[in-house]
């Protein structure tokens, strides 16, 4: 926390600039968090992981032929998410003054949030396949969200809020 006047030449001063950090931080540790769990539990490289994300827009055709083509586009539809989900934040933020009292439960809400946005909303109306409910792969998934996105997001807004005072 910053003991007077917040410092003016801070990179989070300028809004898109703080965007631009707050999601690329948010969707770089959750993308990193998602691929180290899944090589951890299968020992494979981060390809499949970008192709299920791609699934969800390509359906099977992710996981056949240019598969480096469609990691891409996974990766980068993760980042649609990922910033989709920090602008959210941005925007509600100043308009919720419980937010910025109380950052770390709220990071840990909006942690939980995003889970439900993604595997509640986005999932079941994308192509991506989708698994029985698997309720310990739900809470590894869910505590991922809170720690890489959820947490980052809180605190990286409320830097940009202090420092716009």
């Amino acid at each position: 926390m910053y003991k007077g006047a917040p410092p003016t030449n801070s990179i989070f001063r300028n809004r898109s600039t703080a965007i631009l950090l707050t999601g690329f931080t948010a969707g770089i540790l959750d993308i990193a968090a998602a691929c180290i769990q899944f090589y951890i539990n299968t020992g494979r490289g981060p390809g499949p992981v970008l192709r299920y994300i791609a699934s969800g827009v390509f359906g099977k055709k992710a996981f056949a032929g240019a598969t480096t083509t469609m990691a891409i586009w996974g990766l980068l539809f993760h980042f649609i998410i990922a910033f989709g989900l920090t602008i959210f934040y941005y925007i509600i933020y100043p308009r919720v003054p419980w937010l910025g009292k109380h950052r770390l439960v709220a990071g840990i809400l909006f942690g939980l949030f995003a889970w439900v946005v993604t595997t509640r909303l986005i999932v079941p109306m994308s192509l991506a396949q989708q698994g029985p409910f698997d309720l310990q792969k739900a809470l590894i998934a869910a505590g991922i969200l809170v720690v890489c996105i959820g947490l980052p997001v809180s605190f990286m807004t409320h830097k940009h809020y202090l420092c716009k005072k």
